[in-house]
């Protein structure tokens, strides 16, 4: 298991300054301090391990979060932002997924993975008369996700992601008064200082 993490690791690092095609697997070995062997023991080729790190990306931000319901899906969306900026692993995965076609793949799994997520905590949301009537949790979550990959590349091309976190707040000043009952507009946190919390 740690070997398979220090490759995933290190092709993360490789994959987010190099992208795929620039990436090779003597790169990757080298960071990571392992033998072909390693690699090929664990992945069936460098595609193989690009499409690990691809699909990694909710499993970095989601079982860090306690919350529930529409906090939950803000929480997400706002340590998502921040992790942009400082994790390669998650950047690698979000890289790789815009550049597929340097693989020959066309892979909707990332983007379907995190609708899934969003999906979830909305249904939540719903079942604790969070949401407004007539807003359905897959087609926001779908929504969501879309927003969001839109947002990082914007951000990524006009600040290198340094404003991300706050495009994300904005979108959910502008999305929740029209999915969520007043209550719940209202204590929803969406703020710098509840990044921080999150952060730790």
């Amino acid at each position: 298991m740690q070997t398979r993490k220090a490759l995933l690791r290190a092709a993360a690092e490789a994959f987010d300054e190099y992208g795929y095609a620039g990436a090779s697997v003597s790169l990757i070995l080298k960071r990571a301090g392992l033998t072909t062997g390693a690699l090929y023991f664990h992945f069936d080729s460098k595609e193989d391990l690009a499409h690990a790190v691809m699909n990694a990306q909710p499993d970095l931000v989601v079982p860090q979060l306690r919350s529930r319901g529409l906090q939950r899906l803000v929480d997400i969306t706002l340590l998502w932002s921040h992790m942009l900026q400082v994790d390669p692993l998650l950047r690698a995965a979000v890289r790789l997924t815009g550049e597929q076609s340097s693989m020959g793949t066309r892979d909707a799994t990332p983007y379907q993975s995190w609708a899934k997520v969003m999906s979830e905590c909305l249904r939540d949301a719903q079942e604790a008369g969070e949401l407004q009537a007539g807003v359905s949790p897959d087609e926001l979550g779908e929504f969501v996700t879309e927003a969001c990959t839109g947002m990082q590349m914007f951000s990524t091309v006009a600040t290198g992601r340094d404003d991300l976190s706050e495009r994300t707040m904005r979108m959910w000043r502008l999305l929740l008064p029209g999915i969520a009952v007043p209550a719940i507009v209202a204590r929803t946190e969406v703020s710098h200082q509840r990044l921080k919390v999150l952060i730790g």
